[in-house]
């Protein structure tokens, strides 16, 4: 009988996004042996992506393992189908339509290929490599330019019966609220929640309040940045801009809590840095709205993976999911 040697295997993990394209090679302890970037944008046909992303890649698989030591590649991605190895009508990528992009990578690099999108990769690299080992129930929200989310129930994934379940960042908060500028839905999570919201809702804001710090930035300089700069500085608006976001984010956790019951609920990504401005409020909120046999259970916990390599990471995890 033939052992093997688990420290050898390794996972490919690739994080595809609308303008580049992170990927590395990573262990079973969660240890990136290298890792690079690639601009997505920079190629409008998917076939000429993959041949240039092999280029780059195949001089990291000669120097750290042979074929026999690549278990796998994992791959999050915008709009990616797990079932079905697919990036469907993703808006932020040149590949329209339906792209049979895990069957093409087989074919590539002749190993397997996996992928889910990038909040459930993110989900994946948190119950592998970060704050969610050991949890079989626990819901990850990333709260960046956009909101994704991965829900974990019973140890596995919920995919959904297409590939899609966990759009919890398109879910009204606010019936007939702000609209959301990509997708035209009205009072959704994303519209507030994300950094993109945040600075929106901080030019309504700053405009009520002629005193506010944030008037001394012009129109577009205004982001989710400043605005923790200026609450840094005890700047009144922009402490209530992280108070409004985090009563619309606790709001819908405690939806997201009834739904699943949760060990805890993971935050990560830019927003996060913001701290107890955003996370204070948006604890009360989620407590205020729940039924009493939910309060007090579900922890709020930050991500515990390191922010420029959680995606790769996320990513790989799936080639171990099973």
């Amino acid at each position: 009988m033939s052992i093997i040697n688990l420290s050898k295997q390794v996972a490919l993990g690739i994080d595809i996004g609308g303008t580049n394209t992170k990927y590395g090679l990573v262990n079973h302890r969660g240890e990136i042996l290298e890792k690079g970037i690639l601009k997505t944008e920079d190629f409008p046909l998917v076939e000429n992506f993959i041949e240039a992303l092999y280029q780059k890649i195949r001089p990291l698989l000669d120097k750290h393992c042979s074929q026999k030591q690549l278990d796998g590649i994992g791959i999050g991605a915008p709009n990616a189908n797990y079932y079905k190895g697919t990036i469907e009508q993703a808006t932020n990528l040149h590949w329209k339509g339906i792209v049979p992009f895990a069957e093409l990578m087989r074919e590539k690099f002749g190993v397997p290929c996996t992928m889910t999108n990038d909040a459930n990769a993110a989900a994946l690299g948190e119950m592998m490599f970060g704050a969610a080992r050991g949890m079989k129930d626990f819901i990850m929200i990333t709260l960046g330019t956009g909101v994704g989310s991965g829900i974990v129930a019973n140890g596995q994934l919920i995919y959904g019966h297409d590939g899609f379940a966990g759009e919890l960042g398109h879910t009204v908060v606010k019936p007939g609220g702000r609209k959301h500028w990509s997708t035209g839905l009205e009072g959704t999570l994303e519209s507030y929640a994300s950094a993109t919201g945040i600075a929106i809702t901080a030019k309504k804001m700053r405009a009520e309040f002629p005193h506010s710090e944030l008037n001394k930035y012009p129109e577009e300089t205004i982001s989710s940045k400043v605005v923790y700069q200026c609450a840094e500085n005890g700047d009144p608006t922009a402490i209530e801009v992280f108070r409004y976001t985090g009563q619309k984010l606790g709001e819908a956790l405690a939806n997201f809590v009834m739904f699943s019951s949760p060990e805890a609920i993971l935050l990560f990504g830019g927003v996060i840095k913001a701290g107890d401005f955003i996370l204070k409020p948006t604890k009360l909120h989620m407590e205020r709205n729940l039924l009493a046999i939910f309060r007090d259970k579900v922890k709020l916990v930050f991500s515990e993976l390191n922010e420029a390599d959680a995606a790769i990471l996320g990513a790989s995890a799936l080639v171990w999911e099973k």
